[in-house]
């Protein structure tokens, strides 16, 4: 083979070299491309995963604060009713009134009979002293609010009394509201307290009985945690 001819081959071969590496060239810089966006993919997410982690984090931190809190509280609900339990033990065993905890409520049962004659709502002699000695032990929970319930049997409003309470949702309001004065006279602040009625339509026993009848006939006094009755009560417009 001359020397033209040996040069015009090698051209050859070089320009099919030279076009071969182009297309090669194009096709990594394609596959680059591609890889760097998977890459930037795969960053985005992993960055998102990690805010998930985070919030996770952040909201177990929470719930164990909440839980400590809550736990907090119920040893606090249970001193508190250990402490009232002891302060009115005497009266307790007197069977003059019933302390309940349900939750982190605290609840002082007293019979009707204690503190009213029937048909009225003026508080008797001894009902004040009970009562006075009950003011006493809830004044040291400024952190609870005090709601006061009346409650009575299904037995209708006398005739004679029907002037004063045409049924037993204005005497169950009325008695609720005398107990309130009462406390508020012995130094429990009126912005603490909460007096409501529920008549016949709450009853501890069956009416049926004299002794059903005896045990629904009561006066309520519960604390109740301030926050949870401020937010039963609908806001001011």
């Amino acid at each position: 083979m001359d020397g033209r001819k040996l040069h015009a081959a090698g051209a050859v071969v070089a320009a099919a070299f030279m076009a071969g590496g182009c297309v090669s060239q194009g096709t990594y810089d394609q596959l680059e491309a591609d890889k760097n966006q998977e890459i930037g993919a795969l960053q985005k997410q992993r960055g998102g995963l990690q805010d998930q982690v985070q919030a996770l984090q952040a909201q177990r931190s929470g719930l164990e604060q909440q839980k400590a809190q809550l736990l907090t509280a119920s040893q606090q609900t249970l001193s508190q009713y250990d402490s009232l339990v002891r302060n009115l033990t005497e009266e307790v065993k007197k069977g003059e009134l019933q302390v309940r905890q349900y939750k982190d409520m605290l609840t002082v049962d007293v019979a009707e009979q204690l503190f009213f004659d029937s048909g009225r709502a003026n508080l008797k002699d001894t009902g004040k002293a009970v009562l006075k000695k009950v003011g006493e032990a809830l004044k040291g929970y400024e952190d609870k609010v005090i709601r006061i319930v009346g409650h009575t049997d299904n037995v209708p409003i006398s005739k004679s009394a029907q002037k004063v309470f045409p049924s037993n949702w204005e005497l169950s309001v009325a008695r609720a509201t005398t107990v309130v004065r009462y406390l508020q006279e012995v130094g429990i602040p009126p912005e603490r307290m909460i007096a409501s009625g529920r008549a016949e339509y709450q009853p501890i026993a069956e009416n049926d009985t004299p002794d059903g009848r005896k045990k629904n006939r009561r006066i309520e006094i519960t604390l109740v945690d301030r926050n949870a009755a401020q937010e039963a009560i609908p806001a001011r417009q």
